[in-house]
């Protein structure tokens, strides 16, 4: 449930709601342009092997969106007919369409995801079948999400990856990483994003959500992985021509943007801090460690929809994901000034139910 969007000062519904910076629009008027189709963007390949090289990467390609990043990853690493290992509560298995299977002849193969964001490994184990068995589909990648949005923001630990990346080796799998927020990942793990990215054979991330660009993502790996991706973002319709324009948004993004996520994550913990402090809002024991806050109402008979059309009205929107939790998210255009007119708004909008009770 989304609340409606009015007259909203304080806008906590995603990070996707960044709008650029005045520096990053004026650098997006100077891009120099060609057509990337036929690889002819200087702009574009710029900003492709900077983020290879962030990465510890032999290559990267630009594409429109996560999604399409995320399904294009899918599809270069598995054949027809392989079954795909996700987490049950990731982005992949719940919001990106079921692209995979239908596009890609693939089967998602849900598996129970920890607080942490993590599957175990005894149940990836459990999910490979004896592949003599002409019943059972094959597996064909493990996919992993950091940081992890329905944990909270968690990012996965360098350990977790780590024993992931050796448990795949072993089975012969790629595992293709969800990083829409690996930036956020890397500053709450206190490594870079090459540390990261090191236990995937690829991995996606997002520019348009913490770092502000507009548009756009990004997926590295290998370079006869980006070859084969590259073929499949034509094919999907992803393949843009002066795409520079947009692609210097990004370059901007990672060098101008990066940094200043540790106000988010600052921003998301004093909220959570504050929302303690508020009588009928749950918030759970655990500070966040990124820029994503989940609560809950404890008032009989208040509905998160409720909940959130009177932060609306009183200049805030949040967004519900799933039985009643309530996610607000921090990013560039959110200060701690923000923070103080939400919980302000969450404090009157509890009072006043409270009355209503009374």
């Amino acid at each position: 449930m989304i609340a409606p969007k009015g007259e909203i000062r304080v806008d906590l519904l995603s990070d996707t709601v960044t709008l650029p910076p005045p520096e990053m629009r004026e650098a997006m008027t100077r891009a120099e342009l060609g057509d990337d189709v036929y690889g002819e963007d200087p702009t574009v390949r710029r900003l492709e092997e900077e983020a290879a090289e962030r990465l510890g990467k032999e290559a990267a390609i630009f594409v429109p969106s996560g999604t399409m990043g995320n399904l294009l990853a899918l599809l270069a690493h598995c054949p027809r007919g392989r079954k795909v290992l996700v987490g049950d509560r990731s982005d992949i298995w719940l919001w990106e369409a079921g692209g995979a299977a239908v596009l890609g002849g693939l089967t998602y193969h849900p598996l129970p995801t920890g607080e942490d964001g993590e599957i175990s490994l005894e149940d990836l184990a459990a999910a490979i079948p004896d592949l003599g068995d002409p019943e059972c589909a094959p597996p064909g990648a493990i996919c992993l999400e950091s940081t992890h949005c329905l944990c909270g923001g968690r990012p996965l630990r360098l350990d977790y990856l780590q024993r992931v990346w050796a448990f795949a080796r072993e089975h012969g799998l790629p595992v293709p990483l969800d990083g829409a927020r690996l930036f956020n990942a890397a500053l709450a793990l206190g490594v870079p994003a090459a540390e990261i990215a090191r236990y995937a054979d690829s991995i996606m991330f997002c520019l348009s959500k913490g770092l502000s660009a507009p548009v756009g993502s990004l997926v590295a790996g290998d370079g006869e992985l980006v070859v084969r991706v590259r073929r499949l973002r034509k094919m999907l319709g992803g393949g843009m021509r002066q795409a520079g324009v947009l692609a210097a948004a990004g370059l901007y993004a990672l060098e101008r943007m990066v940094d200043r996520l540790a106000e988010d994550h600052e921003n998301a913990r004093r909220l959570f801090l504050g929302l303690r402090e508020i009588p009928g809002i749950v918030s759970g024991e655990r500070p966040p460690e990124s820029n994503i806050v989940f609560f809950e109402t404890a008032v009989p008979g208040l509905s998160a929809s409720a909940f959130l059309a009177a932060l609306a009205e009183r200049g805030v929107r949040a967004g519900e994901l799933g039985q009643g939790r309530i996610r607000a998210v921090t990013h560039y255009g959110i200060g701690a000034e923000e923070v103080e007119l939400a919980l302000r708004a969450i404090r009157e909008s509890m009072t006043a139910f409270h009355e209503e009770i009374r």
